[in-house]
């Protein structure tokens, strides 16, 4: 009895305090798409014309166009990366666990203060050593490139998060027994063929769960953006939760971008569970 006591007096507060600062606010949010709510003021129902609108709307198109294509190419980048060092740092070498430790600082850093940095580096360094080395592609800031820009934010997006993912295959090679090395060393496997027919395959479920929230954070990308390129230049860098703050707290479409937020809520759920469903199958197969 006490056990239960005790239980609901830590979950009970816990629940109480999601539902204010998050449930609430998403029944909120759904309810004004309905709206002309501009954020402050009265307001009328809509119906579905805001819905509409989002469809017709080719800058939110051009942002998805974007969002969809930094999620697609970083997600790639950082699990390629992390997945080679996480291999490197779980193999036999000196200094192992400082290693480690240094790989993963860049996760303890905010997002914000990353990205306000690196645009000091792309902004005043790199152009500064590009025109001492004579090298034309780096004596230019990239950020102010309409067809580089995104390139940058990749860039920065990728070198944090490689940290956490890390750490994740990291978990997950350890998981497997070192007789499993024995056993492909005995039968002469190559490092490739051990990597290849044992060492993945078994590592499966912790790809899983990186590939899927890589892609769903990077499809929520708003700190880079907007530390370093503020959506421009000429709004190319545009992500989609950059346009629904953006349209929602500085221009008063709050009712408009509301629900723009929801049926981003459901693309993002959908390729999550889409993710999901193909990746688990991929483990059946391996396993």
């Amino acid at each position: 009895m006490k056990s239960k006591k005790a239980f609901y007096v830590m979950v009970i507060p816990a629940v109480i305090l999601f539902f204010i600062f998050h449930t609430m606010a998403l029944l909120k949010g759904i309810f004004y798409s309905f709206t002309n709510y501009k954020g402050f003021g009265s307001w009328d129902f809509v119906g579905i014309k805001n819905y509409i609108a989002v469809f017709q709307d080719s800058n939110i198109f051009n942002a998805y166009m974007f969002t969809f294509k930094f999620a697609i190419l970083t997600t790639i980048i950082v699990n390629v990366a992390s997945l080679l060092i996480a291999v490197g740092l779980n193999s036999k070498i000196k200094f192992k666990n400082t290693l480690k430790a240094v790989y993963f600082i860049p996760n303890i850093l905010g997002a914000l203060i990353v990205a306000f940095i690196f645009n000091f580096v792309f902004a005043h360094i790199v152009p500064n050593i590009g025109q001492s080395l004579n090298m034309a592609a780096l004596s230019k800031n990239i950020l102010g490139d309409e067809n580089l820009a995104w390139l940058g934010i990749v860039f920065v997006a990728a070198w944090q998060a490689i940290a956490f993912n890390t750490i994740i295959y990291i978990s997950g090679l350890q998981t497997i027994d070192n007789e499993v090395y024995e056993a492909c060393e005995i039968d002469g496997a190559n490092n490739w063929h051990k990597f290849k027919d044992i060492i993945f395959p078994l590592i499966a479920p912790f790809f899983t769960i990186n590939m899927v929230l890589c892609m769903k954070n990077f499809l929520m990308v708003f700190d880079q953006v907007m530390a370093m390129t503020g959506g421009g230049p000429g709004g190319a860098t545009q992500s989609i939760s950059f346009v629904i703050y953006n349209g929602g707290f500085n221009q008063g479409s709050f009712a408009y971008q509301s629900a723009n937020a929801v049926i981003y809520f459901i693309v993002i759920v959908a390729i999550s569970l889409f993710q999901l469903r193909i990746l688990e199958k991929r483990e059946e197969k391996v396993l």
